[in-house]
C-alpha cells in the first residue's frame, strides 16, 4: 500500500473519493549553509505522510516553490538558489490544483504548507475555489508550528532561547525536524553559530545584503537534534488528526 499519489495508477487514486487529500506545500529558498534548498519542501511532505498514515489520506505532490522569501523571515532573495514565486502564482497554481481535485469528486482536502509566506496565498485560492464551487468541497489549511503544544516549545528550546517563529528559519526547530526527516541532507559542520537577528517593525525595499547574516541563518541552531525533531512531530501529529477529525467528521 502507498500513500503518495503519485505511485497510484488511477483507478486507485479514485478509489479515494472519500479519504482526505492532502497537499504538502513548500519552497525552494536558502536554509543557511547547513540545510538544503528544498528544506521546506521536505518537512511538508513529510509531515504530510505522517498525517496520511493516521487518516488514511492521500498525500499529493509536493509544491515545491513558493511565495517571495522575506528577508527576516527566511533571508529573501539575498542568497542564490532561493526560487521565489509571484503571489498572483502561488495563488493560480494552488487554485487549479484544488479545482482539479474537486472536478474529479474529492471533497476533504488539507493543504499542509511549511513554507511562512505562503499561507495568505494559499487561503486567497481556498476562498476563491470555495466561491466557485459553492461550498462543494471541505478545504483546510495548516502548518506544523501553529497546532504545535506551548509546552512543546519549552521542551524544545531548553537549552537557547525561543527567538520568535518569524527567527526560526534554519534554526532549531527546522534543523532538528531535518535531522529527525532527512539527516542525510544535513551538513552540521557548517553550521554557524550565530547571534539571533534583530527583528524589524517594517519591511523596506531595497534589500541590502547586510540584512540578513553572511550564513544565511537567523537564529542559532545550536542544540538542534533528531530527537527533538521526533518531539515536535510526535506532539503536532495528534493535533493535526485531531483538526481532521473535527472538519470532516
Amino acid at each position: 500500500m502507498t500513500y503518495y499519489m503519485s505511485e497510484m495508477r488511477w483507478p486507485e487514486f479514485a478509489s479515494h473519493k472519500d479519504d482526505i487529500i492532502i497537499l504538502p506545500v513548500g519552497s525552494t529558498e536558502q536554509h543557511a549553509q547547513h540545510l538544503p534548498l528544498c528544506t521546506d519542501a521536505v518537512i511538508a511532505e513529510k509531515f504530510a505522510y505522517y498525517l496520511a498514515r493516521q487518516v488514511h489520506g492521500v498525500v499529493m505532490p509536493t509544491f515545491t516553490y513558493g511565495y517571495k522569501s522575506k528577508p527576516l523571515s527566511g533571508g529573501g532573495p539575498l542568497f542564490p538558489g532561493t526560487i521565489d514565486l509571484n503571489g498572483e502564482t502561488v495563488i493560480r497554481l494552488a487554485h487549479d490544483v484544488l479545482m482539479e481535485l474537486i472536478r474529479d469528486g474529492f471533497h476533504k482536502i488539507v493543504i499542509m504548507n511549511a513554507h511562512f509566506e505562503n499561507e495568505a496565498f494559499l487561503v486567497e485560492a481556498m476562498d476563491l475555489v470555495n466561491r466557485e464551487t459553492n461550498g462543494a468541497a471541505t478545504i483546510v489549511e495548516t502548518n506544523w508550528w501553529d497546532p504545535m503544544p506551548e509546552d512543546i516549545i519549552g521542551k524544545v528550546f531548553d537549552e537557547v532561547p525561543f527567538p520568535g517563529w518569524a527567527l526560526e528559519h534554519a534554526a532549531v526547530t527546522e534543523t532538528s525536524l531535518m535531522l529527525y526527516f532527512a539527516p542525510e541532507l544535513c551538513h552540521m559542520e557548517d553550521m554557524a553559530d550565530i547571534k539571533n537577528v534583530e527583528p524589524l517593525p517594517y519591511f523596506r525595499y531595497p534589500l541590502y545584503k547586510t540584512d540578513v547574516p553572511a550564513c544565511g541563518g537567523l537564529a542559532s541552531a545550536k542544540s538542534s537534534t533528531a530527537a527533538r525533531g521526533k518531539l515536535i512531530v510526535d506532539s503536532v501529529i495528534p493535533e493535526l488528526v485531531k483538526i481532521c477529525n473535527s472538519e470532516f467528521a
